[in-house]
């Protein structure tokens, strides 16, 4: 895994973190950092080993993402969004999904993103309406809008959840397919123009009655719930942890040059002398290092298949957006003034922060889930 934190560290460095002020500004998807990881091998990151794969994990999918988030919290997550992707079509693929998906994945030719979000479901984004009907021996038909695709446009396929629309199939028989993405009837919603996370290209996708082969069902039907809490949940709320805590950590660090840099002119001090600064420096380091740990601890003990390991996975992303919040919000008042001032960094990392707390599922569902969780009752109730 080191060797792979340096390629991510030095591609961090030399093509992500000198794009991300025109991602930010000009709401331009990050396709320079994005191809360079894939170009450096990185695209078969959660593909496992006997696949070709690198075989990592949540938790390698954790400490890539915030090291990418440190310089552009937008290339964390369209990255993030990527190996999300991968793992669920790694974990039941068959031999031509494997041929077709997952080695030009493995070489760097192919990226992918999840597409299961819905304006009518909201938060509950494992609840779909997508509709997936039986046409043929060989085809499906996929009939829906999806929301929030981050990716969209420009990755190659679409992991897609659906529900079956046979009136006779059982209550609640989702499923997962993948789409291409020059699939016949698909289109895009307007491009993304949000508050933050600029770069995501989170768009709308409709879905026209696209016929799709039925050698692209992701494992059985309605094998949907399956994939949500054993592969997207821990991937994914990984991956947006990882993100969320490269921002905190990018504005503590924005903090700490600006204690040691600032001097008063009239004594030629420096702030770092100020003890009330240095007590408040240290009580941001804490949160954000128990934070840290928490994470890592979370995603270390799903990916060694412990099985009370959930509850630390949806309470991480929960902390870690109450962390990246309260850090920039810190950060900008002991930074004072110059955090205001016309392109600052901390502007886009508030901006990129708040998003923590509504990118489903949300903080307010993960604490439902763990407390359901602990008392023994049904994550998706009763």
């Amino acid at each position: 895994m080191e060797s792979i934190l340096e390629r991510v560290q030095e591609i961090a460095k030399d093509v992500v973190a000198p794009n991300a002020s025109a991602v930010d500004q000009e709401g331009r998807w990050p396709e320079s950092g994005v191809r360079a990881l894939l170009d450096a091998g990185l695209g078969g990151l959660t593909v496992p080993q006997e696949l070709g794969g690198l075989g990592q994990g949540s938790f390698g999918v954790a400490q890539v993402c915030e090291i990418l988030g440190q310089a552009c919290a937008s290339t964390a997550m369209c990255f993030g969004m990527h190996c999300v992707g991968s793992a669920v079509l790694s974990a039941k693929a068959t031999p031509d999904q494997r041929e077709r998906y997952l080695l030009p994945i493995i070489e760097g030719r192919h990226l992918t993103t999840l597409s299961l979000s819905e304006a009518g479901t909201g938060s509950h984004f494992y609840i779909p309406n997508t509709k997936l009907e039986a046409v043929s021996p060989d085809f499906y038909r996929v009939t829906g809008k999806k929301t929030f695709v981050t990716n969209a446009a420009y990755a190659d396929s679409y992991v897609i959840s659906t529900v079956a629309a046979d009136p006779d199939a059982p209550t609640g028989q989702f499923s997962c397919i993948v789409i291409r993405n020059h699939a016949e009837g698909l289109r895009w919603g307007p491009p993304w123009d949000g508050l933050g996370m600029r770069g995501n290209s989170s768009r709308a996708l409709h879905l026209d009655q696209v016929m799709v082969p039925r050698n692209d069902l992701l494992g059985e039907e309605g094998d949907q719930i399956w994939y949500v809490f054993q592969v997207v949940a821990p991937y994914f709320l990984m991956a947006m942890s990882g993100t969320y805590l490269g921002i905190a950590s990018a504005a503590l660090e924005i903090a700490r040059n600006h204690l040691i840099k600032r001097h008063y002119s009239e004594s030629g001090s420096s702030l770092a002398e100020l003890p009330v600064l240095q007590h408040r420096l240290g009580t941001l380091w804490g949160m954000l290092e128990r934070t840290r740990r928490l994470a890592y601890h979370a995603a270390a003990s799903f990916d060694a298949g412990d099985p009370d390991a959930l509850p630390a996975v949806f309470t991480t992303k929960a902390e870690v957006a109450e962390c990246a919040v309260e850090m920039v919000n810190e950060v900008m008042t002991l930074t004072g003034g110059m955090a205001y001032r016309e392109g600052s960094k901390l502007h886009q990392l508030l901006r990129d922060a708040r998003a923590a707390h509504v990118m489903a599922p949300t903080t307010d569902l993960l604490r439902v889930w763990t407390g359901r969780t602990l008392l023994g009752r049904p994550i998706l109730g009763a």
